[in-house]
């Protein structure tokens, strides 16, 4: 048995000695529960659980990168998660194990989740095939949980071959996303004020597919319109290295229309981008994204967590809040220590 396989009982809170190799093997072989449990124990920011979440992560690594993994944004009350029901359930008939990791907003009071994607797709959650993990998005960028990545990976390992992350919507949530998965969805709503004038230029470029959602009864002339515009839009913007042209459909998640066109698609883009050779290459690019993303996120913890950074920050805040030095000065010298 490997040397790390068990946890020190002292570094941990649970009075037990934690079994790594038992639990990965578990979570191989399906078992949900050794799945939630090791995701809570990587996103876990108490310092006991550190030394677990890397051993497992370390056994999980070479059984992960075989699923296919989809992102999803969009602003709130456009659709995801009944869209993203009605897509999982389509999956799982084409015999997919499907994932969905449901970034929620948090609550500024107590950091829990607000929406509770996981109450919000009833049909889903009742599948064997499915695992879905809602997951406060608490202040980290853009509302993108910490270790959204690792849980991926964990996924990955447990045998879920169709991985989807939603994002909340708002800020840099898309970018972050956008960097841990091979094909990038935006889904849209006609009708709302959520036309082409609202949309970021930078969303539309990262995206791969645009959706109009909620195209049924009254709204159908709608999101036919929307459709148009957003295709005449995708034409403007520059050519993605991977060579796919952004596609515009539209669709129903709540009646299951379009829903099989999307999936079309999807699979059209990972035969496009396999054949060019640039899925392999976007994933190696991610890879490197996120090496260079720890080694920064490690740094510039370390710094705020040395003593001296610490006794000196307060200070230098109400020097530059008073006018005493300005805040390149102040960060200078702070830098300086």
């Amino acid at each position: 048995m490997a040397a790390n396989s068990h946890i020190n009982p002292r570094a941990r809170r649970k009075k037990e000695i934690v079994n790594v190799d038992s639990l990965f093997n578990d979570l191989k072989s399906g078992q949900v529960s050794a799945l939630s449990r090791a995701i809570t124990l990587v996103e876990s920011t108490a310092s006991g659980d550190s030394a677990f979440a890397k051993a497992i992560i370390k056994q999980a690594l070479p059984e992960s990168g075989k699923s296919f993994r989809l992102g999803i944004t969009g602003v709130p009350g456009v659709g995801k998660s009944t869209f993203i029901e009605a897509i999982g359930k389509e999956l799982i008939q084409l015999g997919k194990k499907v994932a969905v990791l449901a970034i929620d907003p948090s609550s500024n009071i107590s950091r829990g989740s607000i929406l509770g994607d996981k109450t919000r797709m009833e049909e889903l959650v009742k599948s064997d095939q499915a695992f879905i993990r809602p997951s406060p998005a608490g202040t980290t960028l853009g509302g993108v949980a910490r270790k959204t990545r690792e849980a991926i990976i964990l996924c990955e390992a447990a045998g879920y071959d169709f991985i989807i992350v939603e994002t909340v919507g708002v800020g840099q949530s898309e970018t972050a996303v956008h960097s841990m998965t091979d094909f990038f969805l935006l889904l849209k709503l006609a009708g709302a004020g959520d036309d082409l004038q609202g949309i970021k230029r930078g969303i539309m470029e990262m995206a791969d597919a645009i959706i109009i959602n909620k195209a049924d009864g009254e709204n159908q002339t709608a999101a036919k319109h929307a459709r148009r515009e957003f295709k005449n839009a995708v034409h403007l913007m520059p050519q993605k290295d991977h060579g796919w042209p952004t596609q515009v459909l539209t669709c129903s998640g709540l009646n299951n229309i379009g829903i099989t066109e999307v999936i079309e698609e999807i699979d059209n883009y990972k035969t496009h981008t396999t054949d060019n050779l640039s899925f392999t290459k976007k994933r190696n690019a991610q890879e490197l994204y996120w090496f260079h993303q720890t080694i920064e996120d490690a740094i510039k913890t370390n710094f705020y967590n040395r003593p001296e950074v610490i006794s000196k920050l307060a200070v230098l805040e109400q020097e530059v809040l008073s006018k005493k030095k300005s805040p390149f000065d102040a960060a200078g010298e702070l830098l300086g220590l």
